[in-house]
C-alpha cells in the first residue's frame, strides 16, 4: 500500500523559494546560518507543523513527503536543507507530556525547535525540576529556534537513550563557533546555558513512547533523524549532477572535445545517475512501507528501523560518491571556490560523516539483520 499524500499546511509557492536560496548561497555562507526570513518560508511550507499532532494544529503530513521538500532545498543549498530538516525535531517532543504540548503549541504549531544533546552535562535535581548548566556543541538551526532542548543526566545515570532539557531560546546563549569545510550556514554552534532551572515536565527522553498516539509519533524518531539528513546529500548530488550536465558544452582550453563529447563523462555520468536513483528508490521504499505500518497501527519491529537506517546509511554514502565523481569529472573547472561543484563536494562529504550516517552504522545495521544486540537508538 503506497502512502497517502498529504497537503501543506498552506497554499505556498516552492519554485521562487528555491530560486532565491541559489541566488543567496554566498550571503548565507558568510553569514553563517540560515537567516529568519528564510525560516519563516519554511514555516509557510508546513515543514516546522508536519509532524505536530493534528489536535494541537499539525498538517497531517507524512514522512516520505516531507523528506521530499527537504531533498529539493538541499538541492538549492544543502546548509538550507539541513536547517529546513529540523522541522522534523518536534517529533522529539512527543515524549513531553500531553498538557506541555498543549502549552508549546498554544500560540502556534510553527514552533522552530533545536537543541544539542552531547555531550549530556550532569543537571542537579531540585524539586519540580533539574538545575541546568553547560555547553553542548552541534547546535544546528539554533540561531532561529524559539525554543531549545540540551543533554543532561543526572548524577550515576549513564548509557541508555539521552535525556534532554527543554527551555525558550533566550535562556541559552549560543557562541558562534562554527568553522569547517562544508555545511557553512548551518549555524552549528556551539550552546552555553547557565544555572537555568527547567522544570521536570519540559524534560523528555528522546526517542522514548509518546504521550500521544499518531502516526507521526509512533513512525521510529531516531530513524527519522537519520533519514532527514541524509536525504540532504541526495538533494546536494542531483545538484552535482545537474551542475556537470551544464558544463557539458564547456570547450577546454587545452582545445580537446567537450566534455558531453568524451566517453568517459558519458559513462560516468550515467553510472552516477543509476547510482542515485537506485538508493533512493530503496529509501523511499522502505520510508513508505513503515509509514503505512505506523498509519495503520501495526507493530513497527526492529528488522524495520534497522532497514531504515541502513537504507539512509546507503544514500548518504551514495550522495558523496556520486558528488565527489562529478567533481573529478569537472577537472580544473570544480576545484576553485567560486565554482558551485567545490562547495557541493565538501557538503555531501559532511553529510556522509554525520555520527547517524558513518562507518559504523554499517555494523549496526548488520548486527541487527542478524538479530544481534545493538547500540542505544540504534534502529
Amino acid at each position: 500500500m503506497k502512502a497517502a499524500h498529504s497537503k501543506l499546511a498552506e497554499p505556498f509557492a516552492m519554485e521562487p523559494m528555491l530560486a532565491e536560496i541559489r541566488e543567496r548561497r554566498a550571503e548565507l555562507h558568510k553569514l553563517g546560518h540560515i537567516p529568519q526570513d528564510l525560516v519563516a518560508q519554511f514555516q509557510s511550507l508546513g515543514l516546522y507543523r508536519a509532524f505536530v499532532p493534528e489536535q494541537f494544529g499539525g498538517s497531517g503530513m507524512d514522512a516520505s513527503t516531507f523528506l521530499r521538500l527537504i531533498e529539493a532545498i538541499s538541492a538549492a543549498d544543502g546548509s538550507a536543507g539541513w536547517v529546513a530538516s529540523f522541522g522534523f525535531a518536534t517529533k522529539y517532543l512527543s515524549s513531553l507530556p500531553a498538557d506541555t504540548l498543549a502549552e508549546v503549541y498554544r500560540a502556534s504549531p510553527d514552533v522552530v525547535f533545536a537543541g544539542a544533546v552531547f555531550p549530556p552535562q550532569t543537571a542537579n535535581a531540585e524539586k519540580g525540576g533539574y538545575r541546568v548548566k553547560g555547553r553542548w556543541g552541534f547546535g544546528s538551526g539554533s540561531m532561529c529556534a524559539s525554543l531549545i532542548g540540551v543533554g543532561i543526566k543526572t548524577d550515576g545515570e549513564g548509557g541508555g537513550l539521552p535525556r534532554m532539557a527543554v527551555m525558550p531560546r533566550k535562556q541559552v546563549r549560543i557562541e558562534e563557533n562554527w568553522d569547517v569545510i562544508g555545511m557553512f550556514a548551518t549555524g552549528s554552534h556551539d550552546l552555553v546555558v547557565d544555572d537555568v532551572f527547567v522544570p521536570e515536565h519540559y524534560t523528555l527522553v528522546r526517542g522514548a513512547a509518546p504521550s500521544i498516539d499518531t502516526a507521526a509519533y509512533r513512525y521510529p524518531s531516531m530513524a527519522m533523524a537519520a533519514q532527514v539528513l541524509a536525504i540532504v546529500g541526495i538533494g546536494v548530488a542531483r545538484e552535482a549532477i545537474d551542475e556537470l550536465i551544464k558544463m557539458g558544452t564547456k570547450q577546454s582550453i587545452t582545445g580537446a572535445p567537450t566534455m558531453a563529447e568524451r566517453p568517459s563523462v558519458q559513462i560516468a555520468l550515467a553510472q552516477m545517475e543509476a547510482q542515485l536513483c537506485s538508493a533512493r528508490a530503496w529509501f523511499f521504499e522502505e520510508t513508505d512501507r513503515v509509514w503505512d505500518l505506523a498509519a495503520s497501527g501495526a507493530e513497527i519491529k526492529k528488522i524495520d528501523t534497522a532497514r531504515l537506517r541502513l537504507a539512509s546509511t546507503h544514500i548518504a554514502k551514495t550522495g558523496a560518491d556520486v558528488t565527489r565523481r562529478a567533481f573529478e569529472m569537472s577537472g580544473t573547472t570544480g576545484i576553485f571556490t567560486s565554482h558551485p561543484l567545490s562547495r557541493l563536494l565538501m557538503d555531501a562529504l559532511v553529510v556522509a560523516q554525520h555520527a547517524f550516517l558513518n562507518d559504523g552504522t554499517w555494523q549496526s545495521g548488520g548486527a541487527a539483520l542478524l538479530g544481534l544486540g545493538t547500540p542505544p537508538g540504534y534502529p
